[in-house]
């Protein structure tokens, strides 16, 4: 990819600055890491210890990222000869356009943060040899990379303007590209800190917003590419420029930019714990407690297994094992805290998987060798754990444990009635009955202390306790029945409430008839149980706010102190992504900034094409152009522009500008 020989003329001067000239002297000794040339350098003209430093970079591969920008660039002009100058009227040259471009990505890679010049140049001629052979449909085609440089890359304009002629949606492969090099957009942090998953984020939301792509308008502005070379050995030739017919450059409007930052910042903003804890600690990345911070959708495809893996364990039913088993098998590592307990609970509901205890209604997080029982959710329903029948169900399951376990008799017939009664409460959600089902089977690993349930029932007077207790007894037999073994089970509760137990009978008969039983029918209740009126429980059913209201302070555990570190404290990225953020250019507000760009973009511009420019802008062109220019004075010392038909742009200032 070099020229050698003694001649290869340019317009002005026989030998091309590229040229690798035999002839010339090179010194034994030269080290291209020390600047050791002029700012447009000449093979023919540097000195021989300059050509030995070149000729031992390119025979290092061109590859060394410590070598002076300089030497890059000598070799970078032999690339834009070939690619245009040759390419203009060379088959063969335009054959290796492929290669120059292939060429082009890899030099960026390596020198693209060294020089914003060679950034620059280099990204342009990358859009000539893609672009030169005029390929339709881009927005079709994957993407090639592109370095994010002062202007949106051709290839992405041009895909964009060719979208807008076939009034086609924008797909999100290419939507993406547009917000990664666009320079007017604002990427933060956590969007090139985590940059696969917000890849994946960002089509999520796209698709959320815009449906199959955003339909860009079609404006009065037209594509073309003006190309300034940065060899001198391009003085002489005419103006090099790419033109594509109608499309326009919809990249001028300002209005499908502000909709593509909104999609940024929707798919930036989950990613922002996550990226702030593998700033802090890269290692973490890949851990349960990194992952926790992130929808389980954006989990590695092991983690994602290890979800899979448990999910199909439990089946549509549920599965109890101890917490640490259940940590070991998502690959927790360290102190499981609180707020990761809460994040894990979180995370298995977003991937409709239930964990009992329930951290997040409340109750304190389980320990590591304690039972924690995960259950199938349906994927359609939301829990609402404020519930006042739910509350209610789940406490008079705790009770039923608690007053079981002291007098020894919970085992595995009072299981059975338990799970038939909780399967018999139609005014419950389905949710609401797989997550009571899993609190009875944790209840029969680990039963309520009836201790601490009567603890927390003391500071409350008769009248609240009663209210509970009536309201218990109905929701209990809900299923319209009244057995004596339920009846003695409604005793103990009573019993545990500080309630007279013989209020069951009361209670009982009032939902069946509204008024107090005789003592025949107390006997026969005792005896063989009786049938209630499901109209009368269904609205006794539906008065449940006061209950709700009562259990608000009850149904929650005490919850523990916070044990070994906690939560870490948010901190913000706001000097990184200040940094990130665009601004005006030369402190100018948005419609100007995107004039002064377009302008910056070719080395001049007829009027017609500025006032298209303008108009698309809203502004009036002559005002802007003023307007421009001033801030061009103020901030650099020198104006933008000069003229008036055509308007040339100043090419010194594109440097301070993109500085």
């Amino acid at each position: 990819m070099v020229y050698v020989g003694t001649s290869l003329p340019t317009p002005f001067d026989d030998r091309d600055p590229c040229l690798i000239d035999p002839t010339r002297p090179v010194a034994s000794q030269g080290d291209y890491t020390e600047r050791d040339m002029g700012y447009w350098p000449s093979y023919s003209e540097v000195s021989p210890h300059a050509r030995g430093a070149y000729l031992n970079w390119l025979a290092g591969g061109r590859q060394d990222p410590r070598a002076d920008i300089g030497y890059v660039f000598l070799f970078f002009y032999g690339l834009e000869r070939r690619a245009i100058i040759d390419g203009a009227k060379d088959e063969a040259a335009q054959a290796d356009w492929p290669l120059i471009a292939e060429e082009l990505r890899r030099l960026l890679t390596i020198y693209a943060d060294k020089s914003h010049s060679f950034r620059n140049y280099a990204g342009a001629l990358l859009d000539w040899v893609s672009l030169a052979a005029h390929p339709a449909r881009l927005y079709e085609r994957p993407v090639p990379e592109f370095p994010r440089t002062f202007e949106l890359p051709l290839y992405i304009r041009l895909a964009l303007g060719q979208a807008a002629v076939d009034a086609a949606p924008v797909p999100a492969h290419l939507a993406l590209a547009w917000a990664r090099l666009d320079p007017t957009i604002s990427l933060r942090t956590p969007a090139t800190r985590c940059a696969e998953q917000f890849e994946q984020l960002f089509a999520q939301k796209y698709a959320e917003m815009h449906g199959s792509g955003m339909v860009l308008p079609r404006n009065r502005t037209k594509l073309k590419l003006v190309y300034r070379a940065a060899s001198a050995g391009f003085q002489g030739y005419q103006e090099l420029k790419l033109t594509f017919k109608d499309t326009p450059d919809v990249t001028v409007l300002t209005g499908p930019a502000r909709k593509l930052q909104d999609v940024v910042e929707a798919a930036t903003k989950p990613l922002e714990s996550f990226s702030r804890l593998v700033g802090k600690t890269p290692e973490a990345k890949a851990t349960l407690e990194a992952l926790l911070l992130l929808p389980s959708p954006l989990w590695p495809q092991e983690a994602q297994q290890a979800l899979q893996t448990l999910k199909g364990r439990m089946g549509d039913g549920m599965v109890a094992m101890p917490f640490k088993d259940l940590l070991d098998a998502l690959g927790a590592s360290g102190t499981f805290t609180k707020d990761k307990t809460l994040a894990l609970a979180r995370t298995l509901e977003s991937a409709n998987v239930g964990m009992e205890p329930d951290v997040l209604g409340g109750t304190k997080p389980p320990k590591p060798d304690e039972k924690v029982v995960l259950f199938a959710l349906p994927p359609t329903e939301q829990l609402s754990r404020a519930n006042g029948p739910y509350r209610a169900a789940a406490l008079t399951l705790q009770l039923a444990s608690a007053v079981a376990a002291a007098d020894g008799e919970f085992g595995i017939k009072e299981m059975s009635h338990l799970r038939e009664t909780v399967m018999s409460w139609s005014h419950l959600t389905p949710a609401h009955v797989r997550r009571l089902l899993a609190h009875l089977r944790l209840l029969m690993q680990a039963p309520a202390s009836l201790t601490a349930l009567k603890k927390r029932f003391e500071p409350l007077d008769i009248s609240t306790k009663e209210t509970i207790a009536a309201f218990m007894a109905t929701v209990a037999q809900s299923d319209g029945e009244v057995s004596p073994a339920e009846v003695k089970m409604l005793e103990k509760v009573y019993k545990a409430l500080g309630v007279d137990s013989k209020k069951v009978f009361s209670d009982v008969h009032a939902v069946a008839a509204g008024t107090k039983p005789t003592a025949a029918a107390t006997a026969k209740v005792e005896q063989s149980g009786f049938k209630l009126d499901p109209a009368r429980i269904a609205a006794l059913q539906k008065d449940t706010e006061k209950v709700s209201a009562l259990l608000a302070n009850i149904f929650t555990e005490t919850e523990e102190p916070a044990v070994a570190a906690a939560a870490e404290p948010v901190e913000a990225e706001t000097e990184t992504e200040t940094a990130e953020a665009p601004k005006g250019l030369m402190g100018l507000d948005e419609a100007h900034t995107a004039l002064a760009r377009m302008m910056l973009s070719r080395p001049e511009w007829s009027r017609e094409e500025l006032l298209d420019v303008a108009a698309d802008l809203d502004l009036m062109l002559d005002g802007a152009l003023e307007h421009i220019n001033e801030a061009a004075f103020d901030t650099h010392d020198m104006a933008l522009f000069e003229g008036d038909d055509p308007v040339t742009v100043n090419a010194e200032i594109l440097e301070k500008v993109e500085a």
